[in-house]
């Protein structure tokens, strides 16, 4: 089962885990397999289970937190990302997908299998993109038709 770390009382050596129920449940250090990386907020795996006082958990393991991102086969790194914005482009809507340069997914892929007869020439559509710019000073530019942008923003925002 999976939850957070609602509680944690170093110096008692326990705290309380809310689960993807919503429920509150104790669980002790000696349960924990990581348990130097417990703090406030941290996301868990656990078994649940119940004692005399109640909900509790065990064989709880900490999820170390991700330094990196992986965006369309790029892999980034969260401390690089200077800003990002969500944008979107008008472009020929019979634009084909570059085989060669993306990831494809379902919505490239259907995108793609679109009868020709739909498209009239010099139509244009609107694409939904991300563009993200490192402290580097590199802009990565990732379009709808190679990830879910709108998930992708959420995960930036965390």
């Amino acid at each position: 089962m999976n939850g957070t770390i609602t509680t944690w009382f170093q110096d008692k050596g326990f705290g309380f885990i809310k689960d993807e129920n919503g429920d509150n449940r104790y669980f002790h250090v000696i349960k924990v397999a990581n348990p130097e990386l417990i703090k406030k907020n941290a996301a868990v795996t656990f078994e649940p289970t119940t004692n005399s006082k109640g909900l509790s958990a065990y064989a709880v393991k900490v999820v170390p937190e991700s330094k990196y991102i992986f965006i369309a086969g790029e892999r980034i790194k969260l401390t690089a990302i200077k800003s990002f914005v969500v944008f979107s482009e008008e472009v020929p809507a019979d634009t084909r997908i570059d085989k060669e340069n993306t990831v494809l997914s379902v919505g490239s892929l259907l995108n793609n299998i679109r009868p020709k007869t739909d498209v009239k020439p010099g139509e244009m559509r609107s694409v939904k993109k991300l563009a993200i710019t490192t402290f580097q000073g590199t802009t990565l530019i990732f379009s709808e038709d190679e990830i879910d942008v709108d998930a992708t923003a959420k995960m930036l925002k965390v």
